[in-house]
């Protein structure tokens, strides 16, 4: 066999073994078309309320959540928002005097009920809306309050003090139980060994939804965008604060962006089809930040 022929086999198995390419994430539009970032970004610009679905510890997710951040800045100046789902509402006074400099991160972080992965992946979305004297707005229920939805139903939030129920949503609170986010969480429990789901758990998951769209309300003004960031289930399909934020307003202008894990994103797979505006579709095998 001559070198030629030789090095014709190396290279179609190296061609066979290899991809030509290896990107850490594809972008796909509704239909499960392949789109642009600078499509996105024109698409977010121009809407009232914006959803990043994460998946909460994946880098990928993190990383276009700032650059997102970043570009839509540079279009809405200082008409953008920013929210998370991260940020409990009894600690946004200690994150308004962060934001206005009032003290350092040491003194900061202590005080407030931060995610364990709040330096790796949130305390750059923070930070950047510190430099740039954007508002943050720390939407969520306190866990607390969601803690005894999930054990008694909402009919334990009436016991709650006046003080306490600034910090939720107006009682009561709309429930559809046959939202299929709603109605997954429950057939998660059948047969999986999952005891503690009940009945109370898409409620619990349901008062953090509508407590969240409440928030983005109370802030959101006719010609700003706020950008809210979320784990993708709470937004998902349009559903979640979606739903909530539409019952009370729907007219809004919103598009939501979801992260989805496939072994291959050469092409977006059938249950990921619809689930957002973007679907953002990254490796099985991307590292994870905890």
């Amino acid at each position: 066999m001559n070198k030629i022929n030789l090095a014709f086999i190396f290279l179609a198995i190296f061609t066979l073994a290899f991809k030509a390419d290896k990107p850490s994430y594809k972008l796909y539009n509704s239909e499960g078309k392949e789109s642009s970032y600078a499509k996105l970004i024109k698409d977010v610009s121009e809407a009232d309320i914006v959803f990043y679905g994460e998946l909460h510890n994946d880098p990928i997710s993190h990383w276009l959540e700032l650059e997102i951040t970043k570009d839509l800045h540079k279009v809405k100046g200082d008409k953008l928002i920013l929210g998370a789902e991260m940020f409990e509402r009894d600690d946004q006074l200690v994150i308004n005097e962060y934001l206005d400099n009032m003290y350092e991160s040491g003194k900061f972080e202590p005080e407030a009920k931060l995610w364990r992965n709040y330096n790796t992946d949130y305390k750059s979305l923070l930070e950047y809306a510190k430099e740039s004297k954007l508002m943050f707005i720390a939407t969520n229920i306190p866990r607390r309050y969601a803690s005894i939805v999930s054990r008694s139903g909402f009919e334990i939030l009436d016991s709650l003090s006046d003080e306490a129920k600034k910090y939720i949503a107006p009682l009561p609170v709309a429930y559809d139980p046959e939202l299929k986010g709603y109605k997954d969480m429950l057939d998660m429990g059948g047969g999986n060994g999952m005891a503690h789901v009940n009945a109370n758990m898409p409620k619990a998951q349901a008062i953090k939804d509508a407590t969240m769209a409440y928030s983005i309300l109370q802030h959101w003004e006719d010609g700003k965008t706020f950008i809210h960031y979320n784990g993708s289930y709470h937004s998902r399909n349009f559903e979640g604060i979606v739903w909530y934020l539409r019952q009370s307003k729907p007219g809004l202008r919103i598009v939501t962006v979801e992260t989805v894990l496939q072994e291959d994103i050469t092409e977006l797979e059938e249950d990921n089809l619809g689930i957002a505006s973007y679907v953002v579709c990254v490796p099985e095998s991307m590292t994870k930040t905890y």
